[in-house]
C-alpha cells in the first residue's frame, strides 16, 4: 500500500491509525482528513491504494466518501474503521462499497494484522462484525429472488470467501485462474455484489463458509 487516506475527526484515534499504517505497511504515503469536505479534496487531487474510514463524521457520515471513491477511483480499497457495530451503519457502508469494516475496540496488533491481510485477498472484517453478518442472514427472510449458483460457482465461491487468492482456487480447484476470473465474473453478476466483502457476505448466508 503505496498511498493511504484515513478520515478520522479525533486527532488521537487519527494518530493511531496512522502509527497502525506504518507498521503494517512499508514505505507507505499517509493523508489525513478530519472531515468529508477534506476528504472530498484529498479525493480530487490524489489516488489512494487504501481508505481509512470513519462513519460518524462532522460534516455527515463516511458512506459518501466510500461511494464517491467507488465511483471515482474504484482501485481504491475502502475499509472502515468506526465504534459502531450496529445494523444501521454496518450494512449501509457495506452496500456503499466499502470492502472492510474493523471496529477501534480490537487492539493494534489484531489491526495490523487483519490490514496486512488485505495484500492476500483477505476482507478486513473484526470477528465481532463477522458474527452479526451471520446473525443477519439467519433472522432474514429468505431472498427467493437471488439466482442460483451452479456447483463450480459455490466452490469458487467458498475460496474467495475464505480468503484465498484467484490464482489459490485455480490450483485447488485444477482449472486456470482465467477460468477463475469468468466464474467470479459471472458470480458477481448472479449476486449484484462488486469486491470481495459483499461476495463474502453471500456465501456465509448461503452457508458456503463459516466465520
Amino acid at each position: 500500500m503505496q498511498s493511504v487516506l484515513i478520515l478520522e475527526d479525533h486527532s488521537d484515534t487519527r494518530e493511531w491509525l496512522i502509527d497502525i499504517i506504518n507498521q503494517a505497511f512499508v514505505e507507505t504515503h499517509i493523508s489525513q482528513a478530519s472531515s468529508n469536505a477534506q476528504a472530498e479534496q484529498l479525493i480530487k487531487n490524489n489516488k489512494f491504494d487504501l481508505a481509512l474510514i470513519d462513519l460518524n463524521l462532522p460534516d455527515g457520515n463516511g458512506v459518501d466518501i466510500i461511494r464517491q471513491l467507488n465511483r471515482e477511483s474504484p482501485q481504491t480499497y475502502c475499509v472502515v474503521a468506526t465504534i459502531f457495530d450496529d445494523d444501521d451503519y454496518l450494512f449501509p457502508a457495506l452496500e456503499a462499497g466499502a470492502q472492510g469494516y474493523l471496529l477501534k475496540e480490537q487492539t493494534s496488533e489484531e489491526f495490523i494484522h487483519s490490514l496486512q491481510g488485505i495484500i492476500k485477498g483477505e476482507p478486513p472484517i473484526s470477528p465481532a462484525i463477522a458474527r452479526k453478518m451471520i446473525q443477519h442472514f439467519h433472522t432474514a427472510p429468505e431472498q427467493s429472488d437471488k439466482p442460483e449458483l451452479s456447483k463450480r460457482e459455490k466452490e469458487i465461491l467458498s475460496s474467495i470467501a475464505k480468503g484465498l487468492s484467484r490464482n489459490e482456487a485455480a490450483e485447488i480447484l485444477g482449472i486456470t485462474s482465467n477460468t477463475v476470473a469468468s466464474h467470479l465474473k459471472s458470480i458477481y453478476g448472479k449476486l449484484n455484489v462488486s469486491n470481495r466483502a459483499q461476495a463474502t457476505l453471500e456465501a456465509l448466508r448461503l452457508g458456503l463458509v463459516k466465520a
